[in-house]
């Protein structure tokens, strides 16, 4: 599929209530269930993406499309979440995600981004050179991916009790 804004933006309203509905009211021990040590539950995946939200997507959109001739990204801090989640509950971080997504996309509906916008670029911290387009499409494919590690953690909380249909379920494996 060639990257499309609308089409992101399906996505990107999507993601705020896909959590909610699968997270909301679910007991602790699968809100903070990891795979291990120093891996992530999905409380410290949904404080991760409020602070992509924060400091991320639109930021670094607005720093492509300025006139300024200092198009470097700030470098993102991925695990920022544990210091900014302390102390609020996952109902607390599912409103925060939802009100800063539904600006962030009313900032990008607003912005009616151009075609040959979409090929303006910024400079990645570690990365380089990067599209808008490209930008964008990764806060879709950064979403799903987040999606699927959430389930993917919750799912192997119980690896060890299908036993015999270990082999019939793919996340596990």
């Amino acid at each position: 599929m060639e990257y499309n804004i609308g089409k992101s933006i399906e996505i990107l309203e999507q993601t705020p209530k896909t959590l909610r509905s699968f997270l909301e009211n679910l007991s602790d021990d699968w809100v903070f269930c990891n795979e291990g040590v120093n891996t992530w539950s999905a409380y410290d995946i949904v404080g991760h993406l409020i602070h992509g939200e924060k400091t991320d997507w639109i930021p670094r959109l607005h720093i492509i499309l300025s006139n300024s001739d200092e198009k470097v990204f700030k470098p993102f801090d991925r695990f920022a979440q544990f210091e900014d989640s302390k102390g609020k509950s996952l109902s607390n971080l599912l409103d925060e995600f939802e009100v800063l997504r539904q600006h962030n996309l009313n900032t990008l509906k607003d912005l009616n981004v151009s075609n040959a916008q979409l090929q303006y670029k910024g400079i990645h911290p570690e990365l380089g050179e990067v599209t808008l387009s490209q930008l964008l499409a990764t806060w879709v494919t950064h979403d799903l991916g987040h999606i699927a590690q959430i389930s993917r953690v919750m799912a192997k909380q119980y690896k060890t009790q299908v036993g015999p249909w270990i082999n019939y379920i793919s996340i596990l494996n």
